[in-house]
């Protein structure tokens, strides 16, 4: 079997040889659908690489956890094992020290191989909740967590949402109240905390001082990286049933009086909510990518069946009612894909480019995440429908990617939200909020 190498300058993971998969109707769908020119040699070694990985989870192994529920920790322990999980964090901590663009792609062929958004988000948290804490965590928090999240010894959550605040994130509820010891002690509900039955880190973003006691309604949050020890008292958490995505948990989590140390303190305190901007647009970029990977899969799915299934003595895909709606769909996603790595290469240029400004980012990684989105959904409907009757059925897997098209619709800011920005953002457009 062949094995691949990579320049160690780049700290990138290695490459593992292909695993056949077996069943008739647990292969992924065909990756060659996209188009890859364009893509520079590394995003197209990390879809590679990844694409090994994922060969050895068809789609098979996904439809038995999305009916038994159980966490894909073989999967994510597969994919730490060669360094994934840290393909946007430095070399300094143990990360290969890419960007967002290398790290979308790489969702993108987990969602694409058949993992779907189950697979996608197994690890989700740990490639974008951890770029503000690189970026802002003290050297002690770094050497303390960073390396403990590559190796997949821990996994992360993301603690932003709230029942009573939704998308309104300046008006978060949950206290974070400063002990005369500098310690903290948290009490507020949080919700749809992805993985949060199986991290063992929550980056949490609390308020610290109250909303009427601020000057701008910005300030006065501040953001922790805290253990979840479930032994101990103040914390509580409830499980979600959920429509897709079911082999990965969702939660409620319930603080009282939770105590949590003052190191736990990410940044200055009181300027959370700006230090999470930087993971907002990264996680904008990575849930395109993830829509994309679902929208071809299911693509794939439904051309193959298309050429397969015939009715009246023709393949199904000889009518053009079949043949017309999947070309359309394939153009969408193609045009979403270029807004998507747009999107993430202005990401990573602004980094050390200051030429490139922030609201350019935000506009193109939220332009990207709604495109994909609707790419996705599009392509999954249709898939769905390509299927006649048997798309109604489990062994196709359409069905569950067509319930799990919706989650990049909602998640992490609804698509109303997105056009809200848009008009405000680029056409300046009165405020309708």
């Amino acid at each position: 079997m062949r094995r691949f190498s990579f320049l160690p300058a780049r700290g990138l993971p290695r490459l593992i040889p292909r695993a056949t998969p077996s069943a008739r109707f647990s292969t992924a769908a065909p990756r060659q659908l996209m188009a890859t020119a364009g893509f520079t040699e590394t995003q197209l070694t990390v879809r590679e690489g990844v694409s090994q990985i994922c060969a050895r989870f068809p789609n098979s192994y996904w439809r038995e956890l999305d009916q038994q529920e159980p966490d894909p920790a073989d999967f994510h322990a597969a994919l730490a094992r060669d360094g994934w999980l840290g393909i946007a964090l430095p070399e300094s901590l143990g990360g290969s020290g890419l960007g967002i663009a290398e790290a979308t792609i790489m969702m993108q062929t987990i969602a694409e191989s058949g993992a779907g958004m189950a697979g996608a988000q197994s690890i989700h948290a740990n490639v974008y909740a951890t770029q503000p804490l690189a970026r802002f965590g003290s050297p002690a928090q770094l050497r303390s967590t960073i390396p403990h999240i590559i190796s997949g010894k821990w996994r992360v959550c993301f603690g932003v949402t709230e029942p009573n605040s939704g998308l309104d994130t300046l008006r978060l509820a949950t206290a974070a109240v400063k002990q005369p010891d500098g310690s903290y002690r948290v009490s507020g509900q949080k919700i749809w905390i992805t993985c949060a039955q199986v991290a063992a880190k929550m980056i949490l973003l609390a308020r610290t001082t109250p909303l009427e006691e601020v000057q701008k309604p910005s300030e006065g949050l501040s953001l922790f990286c805290i253990d979840l020890d479930r032994s101990r008292p103040g914390l509580e958490m409830r499980r979600i049933k959920k429509m897709g995505g079911r082999a990965v948990d969702a939660n409620e989590v319930f603080f009282d009086n939770y105590s949590i140390p003052a190191e736990s303190l990410v940044g200055t305190e009181g300027q959370g909510f700006k230090i999470i901007l930087h993971g907002m647009n990264a996680e904008r970029c990575l849930l395109a990518g993830e829509a994309l990977g679902l929208g071809y899969a299911a693509l794939g799915k439904a051309a193959a069946y298309a050429r397969e299934r015939t009715v009246f003595q023709r393949p199904i895909g000889q009518n053009q009612g079949i043949a017309h709606p999947l070309a359309d769909a394939y153009m969408r996603l193609e045009a979403a894909k270029l807004a998507t790595y747009h999107a993430a290469r202005l990401y990573d240029q602004s980094r050390t480019d200051p030429a490139i400004r922030q609201d350019e980012v935000g506009v193109a990684c939220n332009s990207a995440k709604y495109l994909a989105a609707e790419a996705a959904f599009q392509a999954c409907e249709r898939a769905v429908l390509t299927h006649g009757g048997m798309g109604y059925a489990l062994e196709y897997d359409v069905e569950r990617y067509f319930r799990e098209c919706l989650v990049p619709r909602i998640a992490p800011v609804s698509r109303e939200m997105i056009l809200n920005y848009i008009s405000e953002r680029v056409l300046h457009l009165p405020r309708s909020y």
